[in-house]
């Protein structure tokens, strides 16, 4: 009889031997999001779009897409399922980063999940005309996201900057795939 032997779940994979795999496919898909936001602000802050009119690269080709809060909030739980699964790979001073970005996040989320659900029921917050968050209440959406992705943005950048330079304590107590010879 032999012994079966049961290989490690999709979340131990991710946090070890395709630590270094999995940030590269979240690292792309946060700066494909960027490119998106940035080609927006261009549109909007140089072109003089009118900010209806300004969905980024996808609202040229799908404009109905870039108005579906489905779209912006399956972005924000990406993310959020992203920070969640990936943290157990960080150690030391690139964990306390990630969590950062990670907590970030989960408000973030909690904005876009607002907004859904007031699409979803059709009674916006303050009786506004269109759904709103609760950030969206004192700043525009376009600048409110930039600032959004900006504050979880560095502070995952940060993370992995430390996570691929870690000190000779964090190298020692790493047991990701991006663990590297001194």
């Amino acid at each position: 009889m032999t012994a079966h032997v049961q290989s490690p779940g999709l979340t131990a994979r991710l946090n070890s031997t395709s630590h270094r795999a999995g940030l590269y496919v979240f690292g792309f898909i946060v700066l494909a999001h960027w490119a998106e936001h940035i080609v927006q602000a261009i549109q909007v802050f140089v072109l003089d779009w009118p900010r209806p009119e300004a969905g980024g690269v996808l609202g040229l080709v799908f404009p109905w897409l870039v108005t579906s809060e489905w779209l912006h909030y399956s972005y924000a739980i990406v993310m959020l399922i992203g920070f969640w699964v990936l943290r157990h790979g960080f150690t030391g001073r690139a964990k306390k980063w990630w969590k950062i970005a990670l907590w970030i996040q989960v408000w973030h989320h909690l904005e876009h999940l607002l907004l859904l659900l007031q699409a979803l029921t059709g009674s916006n917050l303050m009786g506004n005309p269109v759904p709103t968050s609760v950030a969206q209440l004192l700043f525009p959406r376009i600048e409110l996201h930039l600032f959004y992705n900006a504050i979880v943005f560095a502070p995952m950048v940060v993370a992995m900057l430390y996570h691929m330079r870690p000190s000779a304590s964090e190298r020692a107590a790493m047991k990701c795939s991006c663990k590297r010879p001194a």
